[in-house]
């Protein structure tokens, strides 16, 4: 890590700023950096967490100031996310497998989610849907070691619950708080602890989710953050197919 930490640096800036735009932390973001420059897995897990931890706080502040968030929406998603995000940071599992089907699934909601439209009629989850969506999430969010919002930003975007910016605010409380319980779980089951030089990571996620949330949250179209969240998921997919 220290021969790279320049390059971290820089590369973690960029991920925070290309992901708070959309209301994103860029868990998956890290994670494809450090596997690329041949972190072990013990490693990747839990910085990859707290860096999320720092840039969704930052994204889901400036998204909430902007009036774009909706507590009845969120809700229901993060009561049943939580306990089993903090279940799948506890756990440890091979999950190759796992990572091939949700990395093809992830490609596939991008490419909908870029020849698609924005609802007009935006409608409300049912109370069972939105607790099993919010199960699932959170249990593969902890096992992979990201905060889930690059699922459910597609789902509320796909199953037309949100509007893109409503999705952004929305995803970025859900991602801190099941970056949070998840990597409470991990350090739970490992005792493990962040490397020393975690303050400079720190800081250039913060700075880079700052400039991308006030971004996001005010400047970019309806459509733009569209196709921005496109991209990510693109690369999260990819991500999920290398690793």
């Amino acid at each position: 890590m220290e021969s790279h930490l320049f390059i971290l640096e820089a590369a973690f800036f960029t991920v925070a700023a290309i992901y708070s735009m959309t209301g994103h932390g860029g868990a998956s973001g890290y994670i494809a950096v450090m596997v690329l420059l041949g972190m072990a897995p013990s490693e990747i897990k839990p910085l990859a967490l707290s860096l999320n931890l720092i840039v969704s706080a930052s994204a889901s502040y400036q998204f909430y100031r902007a009036g774009h968030f909706r507590r009845e929406l969120f809700l229901p998603f993060i009561v049943a996310s939580v306990p089993f995000a903090m279940l799948g940071g506890y756990l440890q599992l091979p999950t190759r497998w796992f990572n091939i089907l949700l990395g093809l699934a992830l490609i596939f909601a991008a490419l909908h989610i870029a020849i698609r439209r924005s609802a007009d009629n935006l409608k409300q989850p049912s109370l069972p849907i939105a607790f099993l969506a919010g199960a699932g999430i959170g249990l593969m969010s902890g096992l992979i070691g990201i905060g889930g919002g690059i699922f459910l930003t597609p789902l509320l975007l796909l199953m037309g619950w949100a509007n893109p910016k409503q999705a952004a605010a929305v995803s970025a409380s859900f991602i801190l708080c099941n970056s949070l319980y998840g990597l409470t779980g991990f350090i739970a089951h490992t005792g493990q602890t962040l490397p020393a030089n975690f303050v400079w990571f720190a800081l250039s996620v913060l700075l880079g989710g700052l400039i991308g949330a006030r971004i996001g949250s005010h400047n970019l179209p309806m459509r733009t953050i569209a196709q921005v969240l496109s991209a990510v998921l693109l690369i999260g997919g990819a991500k999920l197919l290398y690793v």
